[in-house]
């Protein structure tokens, strides 16, 4: 890490002598926006699941406070992300309570490559602190237990996650695909796998129709990724739906998710279900 960090220094400092170099505080917008159809990411929003009426609440944020611009083709940000997702549930009387929370913090930095005007290579790499919790709602206090006799387990991971692709433009559709690779230096219970594998892709139509002025975005997304305990089990994630607003801008979005593999509540990472959610999404970009 140190040697990469005197190669960027260096990588700087050459670039700053010249008109080419560009530094940013806080720049706009987003370098690497979020993936869409993995649930590790910053999000704000919910996602209903018809099947028992339990929710996924998202609440984070992610933002860019670095820019460096080498040239017109070269653009590298660094950046800070939180966030945290609930397990909201109906139990006993007591509507919306929140059984399980996973909380992330940490940082990225983020690379463009731009190859022409329709095409660029991407690249992220973040270290992320994963931390999950059972809370109030899964506690039934009268009998002074946890529901099902499952009590909190110390689940943690510390990773890095290193992600690579490439995002093209052709006829008003826009698409991006990556591949994954993340390590975790830290798991809690021992029993996970420390390397994680994965890809994705997502493709959106950008000229549906415009509402009031701002576009109508069609979109499908899909993500899987390989981890597991003993042995490694894929995990699918799908998405499609519409978002209003530019789509590398603010807006809200409205979609369907079909998920199954292991359970995303990581106090249950153990279990593995199919989900079908419909939700909605608002983005601060």
């Amino acid at each position: 890490m140190k040697k990469l960090l005197v190669l960027f220094i260096l990588f700087v400092s050459s670039y700053a002598q010249s008109n080419s170099f560009r530094f940013d505080f806080i720049p706009d917008g987003m370098n690497f926006q979020p993936l869409r159809a993995n649930f590790q990411e910053a999000h704000m929003g919910i996602l209903y699941y018809p099947s028992n009426a339990n929710l996924k609440v998202d609440i984070g944020n992610s933002i860019d406070l670095l820019g460096f611009h080498f040239g017109d083709d070269i653009y590298i940000t660094v950046g800070a992300e939180f966030m945290a997702y609930g397990l909201a549930t109906s139990f006993a009387g007591n509507r919306l309570q929140i059984d399980a929370l996973d909380g992330f913090f940490g940082g990225n930095a983020s690379l463009t490559i731009k190859q022409s005007k329709t095409s660029n290579l991407i690249g992220r790499f973040r270290i992320i602190h994963n931390s999950a919790h059972l809370v109030d709602g899964s506690y039934i206090k009268d009998k002074k237990m946890w529901k099902n006799n499952y009590e909190p387990i110390p689940y943690t991971e510390d990773f890095g996650e290193l992600i690579l692709g490439h995002e093209f433009s052709a006829n008003e559709i826009l698409t991006r695909y990556y591949g994954l690779v993340s390590y975790s230096t830290l798991v809690r219970p021992s029993d996970l796998k420390k390397w994680v594998f994965g890809f994705g892709f997502e493709s959106a139509y950008t000229k549906l129709f415009s509402l009031f002025d701002k576009d109508a975005n069609l979109f499908a997304a899909y993500h899987f990724n390989l981890d597991g305990t003993n042995e490694y089990e894929g995990n699918n994630s799908i998405k499609v739906g519409i978002k209003f607003g530019e789509w590398k801008n603010k807006g809200i979005t409205f979609y369907l998710n079909y998920y199954s593999g292991r359970n995303p509540f990581s106090e249950f990472y153990f279990q593995r279900n199919n989900k079908f959610g419909i939700g909605f999404l608002f983005e601060f970009i």
